[in-house]
């Protein structure tokens, strides 16, 4: 077997197939050990290398593509084109573009993609007004790629470009796509309008970009106007729902997809988990939960940080806990997740626990993490284990953010130590904002300071930080606090020569029964 081309190049295929990448790579370096060229599995394993990415195996590749004779073959090119590109590597991608002795259509759109992969929408534009024998796929990527680089303009122009016969229902949804994700939905609607036809994916592209503005009226508009539904504009109403906190009809579209047959994938119930969780629905939750099991559904990690954030926020971390427990291949969102539901619960010792076994788990910490874990010491008065925390992000090389210098603002306020936390917030490399800054107040109150909450006014005032009048009466309230009844009612005055009121509070119950989902 050892030394038979076509066991090896079965077992390369095989294992690309099964979307074992790396063992793909690894059966094709013990084949070269043997002496061993197969041409026709080099394309997949540029495909695969692409993927992870890796560079080095490209390179590889290319050199042992050359040595074989191979490397004038078009369809090697454009592979290795098209891999050099997804590695970030176009320089190395151009030299190969203008060396290839032959070149095809489906070359020059290579080239083309990687360009605008890159956000290199000039040399792009190059090669396009050179280019011969444009094709859709030529015309939609050059749309597509100005359109998410920014330069919508220039993406309409190019759409008003396209020859009539070339205009296809991609190009059409290329360009709604386009509008839609930039939140210019007149424009996507007055192009979705005039299509000849119409996609799936046209009629998603147009939810999100209404739900995106948090228009749910307009997208339950272009939603009832489906004739056929697929699983993915389900997918696209019930997450627009849940984004914008529609979470009881959201359920109610997951009910209703369920009732016309489509079996949910793991987008589904990232949503459907995500509205249990606002709701604090736990028994929908574990029904869920019961369903992915049942059916099979694909845990990724983000079905996984799902459930564990559903658990968390419904208040039973134990279930919480076994979900992450029983999951091997953990990455950054299940460890936020995890962490997150601790902290959301006051576990503040166990946030601390869970950042530490993160860490021996050869999981790199991001800003969600730290600021998650500063949050719990601020809440849970451990000022030195905070400090230690923040200590690591140097170490991390992560940036500290305003969000996380609120933290430990908050942190020391609360712990009573109103000059440092004041000496914080005016030595931070950016500007207190003003939940800084109501953090600082927040903390002078609860510890009367009278003379600290009119510094921190001082400043406030000072630096014209929006939504000082809501701090007025904060400072109204440190001042009757402190008994300083003439001060107090100054500010008062003050509120309403500003024109300054308070805004009424509203709440609402929710009583709703999804105990019907199965």
């Amino acid at each position: 077997m050892e030394n038979n081309p076509s066991y090896w190049s079965c077992s390369i295929r095989n294992h690309i197939r099964q979307g074992s990448l790396r063992c793909a790579l690894l059966a094709y370096k013990q084949t070269r050990h043997v002496g061993l060229y197969d041409s026709s599995v080099v394309p997949l394993l540029l495909k695969a290398c692409a993927f992870l990415p890796f560079l080095h195996y490209v390179k590889t590749l290319h050199a042992e593509s050359i040595k074989a004779g191979s490397g004038s073959d078009v369809i090697i090119g454009t592979a290795l084109l098209t891999s050099y590109c997804k590695c970030d590597a176009t320089r190395d991608a151009r030299k190969l573009f203008d060396t290839m002795p032959e070149r095809n259509v489906v070359t020059s759109n290579a080239m083309i993609s990687g360009y605008l992969r890159n956000g290199d929408t000039g040399s792009a534009s190059l090669v396009f007004e050179e280019m011969q024998g444009k094709t859709q796929v030529t015309w939609s990527q050059m749309i597509g790629g100005f359109a998410r680089n920014g330069d919508i303009v220039t993406a309409r122009r190019l759409f008003d470009e396209v020859p009539r016969e070339l205009k296809d229902v991609l190009i059409w949804t290329v360009m709604v796509d386009g509008y839609a994700r930039i939140g210019e939905m007149e424009a996507a609607r007055g192009i979705f309008e005039l299509m000849p036809e119409r996609n799936c994916f046209v009629w998603s592209s147009m939810l999100y970009g209404y739900c995106k503005k948090g228009n749910i009226a307009e997208a339950e508009a272009v939603f009832s106007r489906v004739l056929v539904r697929n699983l993915e504009i389900w997918n696209s109403m019930i997450a627009g729902y849940v984004q914008n906190g529609f979470c009881e009809k959201a359920l109610q579209a997951f009910e209703g997809m369920v009732a016309e047959g489509f079996e949910p994938d793991e987008f589904t119930v990232v949503s459907v988990l995500s509205a249990c969780a606002q709701l604090g629905s736990l028994d929908v939750g574990k029904q869920i939960h019961h369903m992915i099991e049942h059916r099979g559904i694909a845990v990724n990690p983000f079905v996984l940080s799902g459930l564990i954030d559903m658990y968390a926020k419904c208040g039973d971390l134990v279930n919480a806990r076994l979900v992450f427990e029983g999951f091997n291949e953990r990455n950054i969102i299940c460890w936020n997740a995890m962490i997150s539901g601790f902290a959301i619960n006051g576990k503040c010792r166990e946030v601390l626990e869970f950042f530490g076994r993160m860490e021996d788990s050869n999981i790199r910490p991001d800003g969600i993490t730290f600021l998650t874990v500063l949050s719990a010491c601020a809440h849970g008065g451990l000022v030195r284990e905070a400090f230690e925390v923040i200590s690591k992000m140097e170490g991390y090389a992560i940036e500290i953010g305003i969000k996380h210098y609120g933290c430990m603002v908050d942190l020391l306020g609360r712990a009573g130590r109103l000059k440092d936390a004041y000496d914080l917030m005016v030595r931070m490399p950016v500007k207190p904002n003003d939940i800084v800054l109501g953090a600082m107040l927040g903390a002078c109150r609860i510890h009367s300071d009278v003379n600290m909450a009119e510094q921190v006014m001082k400043l406030i005032h000072e630096d014209s930080v929006t939504g000082a009048n809501s701090h007025n009466v904060l400072l109204s309230n440190i001042y009757a606090t402190s008994e300083k009844w003439e001060k107090a009612e100054r500010m008062r005055r003050i509120m309403v020569d500003g024109g300054s009121q308070k805004i009424p509070g509203c709440s609402s119950i929710i009583f709703s029964d999804y105990c019907g989902l199965k």
